[in-house]
């Protein structure tokens, strides 16, 4: 970490909206929030300048961005994000769940990117200093959460293949209610097209991953599956991840299996989270490559019994079948969910939302 980034880290200015959502209308949206549609009123921005470092971190007034033409987020796709969410906590107040993960990756995510390396201890306070302002907006009901969205651009107005100079860290938030229904999801696994290859940007939380996997997210649909899951790109044969989450399979001796991290994958939060309450259940955890011509013949045999995807946004969403053109392979009957699925999701969400001991403390009380 550089001067700039150890320098005393600038002091937010809080400029509350002079229009704020009438409050009718906010119960309105909170009664059945969609994912990603409706924002809070304010949003949170910091600065920085080579040189200067970073610098004006406010809290405003949720509004559109005026960028240049030039800004070279548009050419040159310096661009990273996170995922997060605040909960309403059982007996009163509002927390997010280990934010310190979700600033340290996004750290590396900024140096993978060759982008500033905003300093982690900022990040969480811009996230705190979001909800606290808008923290009527998160919601309370059952599996609802308010989605916390930290992205950092690059805004230098230069046209020349180089690290920027200048970059903007801004933090949204959306009240949201459960990404994926309450069954079981259907995954196509694409043999045309790959998300990551080692030396690439697989383990970055930055938008061009996502944007390359949306042609095989649509060919998914096209086949009647709710999301796609990637093999490597080498062979084409063992399992990496899968449109926006990362995946995990429950073999009948009690065994938790998931692909490595070995650079191709996102490292997610929710995947380390349910791998420690996995081993504290007593399970025993595998993070090993997993060969799909095995794993479908594994589903037909009952010996892969479960499986799902997880993440911030899905939390923990059971799949019921993968299909690919050589046929479907269905984990349990294929519409309900497994039983080590539903007690892995009721123990992370019992923590988040503080109905059960956080004994890893990874509950961070804001309100």
């Amino acid at each position: 970490m550089d001067a700039e980034q150890t320098a005393t880290l600038p002091t937010f200015t809080i400029e509350p909206t002079t229009t704020p959502t009438d409050a009718a209308r906010r119960a309105e949206i909170l009664a059945n929030p969609v994912f990603g549609r409706a924002f809070t009123d304010h949003m949170a921005v910091i600065r920085y300048t080579e040189g200067e470092g970073w610098h004006d971190a406010k809290v405003t007034a949720r509004q559109p961005l005026t960028l240049d033409p030039a800004s070279s987020v548009l050419h040159y796709g310096q661009e990273i994000f996170e995922g997060m969410k605040a909960y309403r906590i059982a007996g009163g107040g509002v927390a997010t769940f280990r934010p310190e993960a979700n600033a340290r990756r996004f750290r590396e995510s900024a140096a993978r990117m060759a982008m500033a390396e905003l300093p982690e201890a900022l990040f969480v306070e811009a996230v705190d200093q979001l909800v606290k302002i808008d923290s009527e907006w998160v919601p309370s009901g059952d599996g609802q959460s308010l989605y916390l969205r930290p992205f950092m651009i690059a805004n230098e107005v230069f046209l020349g293949v180089k690290p920027a100079s200048e970059y903007l860290f801004m933090v949204i938030a959306c009240p949201v209610g459960a990404y994926f229904g309450k069954g079981c999801v259907s995954v196509w696994v694409s043999e045309d097209y790959t998300r990551a290859a080692p030396g690439g940007t697989g383990a970055a939380k930055c938008g061009g991953n996502y944007a390359g996997s949306l042609v095989a997210q649509a060919e998914s649909k096209k086949h009647g599956c709710d999301q796609v899951l990637f093999l490597d790109s080498r062979e084409q044969r063992f399992v990496e991840e899968m449109g926006g989450m990362n995946v995990m399979f429950v073999r009948d001796d009690n065994t938790l299996v998931t692909p490595p991290l070995t650079g191709t994958i996102l490292p997610g939060i929710t995947r380390d989270s349910i791998i420690r309450l996995a081993i504290q259940k007593g399970m025993k955890v595998e993070e090993a490559a997993v060969d799909i011509d095995e794993l479908f013949q594994g589903a037909a045999s009952g010996r892969y019994k479960e499986a799902f995807a997880c993440g911030t946004a899905a939390v923990l969403s059971p799949i019921g079948t993968l299909r690919r053109a050589g046929g479907v392979a269905t984990f349990g009957d294929g519409e309900t969910p497994g039983a080590v699925s539903v007690a892995l999701k009721k123990a992370l969400t019992d923590i988040q939302t503080g109905r059960s001991n956080d004994q890893q403390n990874w509950v961070h009380h804001i309100l």
